[in-house]
């Protein structure tokens, strides 16, 4: 039973490790675009949104854009992108900040350096916040478990109580 409380903690942490490679990475490809000075005539092939939620009270739609454009050297490029403005529709022609090599990075957004290290730091600071709890849950613990009596019963309490003299463990 005691293994729970090491194992959900240990998913957790996982999870938060994943998804801060996640934004530390797109935020990288992001940079490494704008600071490129590649540009290309874009025209936004689709839009879309997603929602997420319990469909009753708690909602969140997300918007995505297709976008497609022809890099320098000739290729096709079609990309998705989370976020955008939503007076992007279907068929509009936007600039496109890409890199060059066998694995384009490309965004539509419009350079934006602080805001995207704002967001980036904000959002690693939650993850690094949920990481320091689950660490902090796995090494305190033991200790919880004996104060509180929710651990492996050893039989022993280590209380001794004297009673008229006479010592007793209970």
């Amino acid at each position: 039973m005691d293994a729970l409380f090491y194992v959900v903690p240990c998913l957790i942490l996982a999870i938060v490790l994943f998804f801060g490679y996640r934004v530390t990475r797109r935020s990288g490809e992001i940079r490494a675009a704008w600071n490129s000075g590649l540009t290309a005539e874009g025209h936004c092939l689709r839009t879309f949104t997603t929602t997420y939620g319990n469909g009753r009270d708690q909602v969140r739609t997300m918007l995505h854009h297709v976008y497609e454009f022809t890099a320098r050297d000739g290729r096709v490029v079609r990309f998705e992108e989370e976020g955008g403005p939503a007076t992007t529709v279907m068929g509009d022609v936007v600039t496109v900040y890409y890199t060059e090599g066998p694995r384009i990075a490309a965004t539509a957004s419009r350079p934006g350096r602080i805001r995207l290290a704002a967001s980036t730091l904000g959002l690693l600071a939650i993850l690094s916040a949920i990481a320091v709890m689950c660490v902090t849950f796995m090494v305190t613990y033991p200790d919880m478990s004996s104060e509180f009596g929710f651990g492996e019963d050893t039989g022993e309490t280590g209380d001794t109580v004297v009673v008229d003299g006479v010592t007793m463990t209970p």
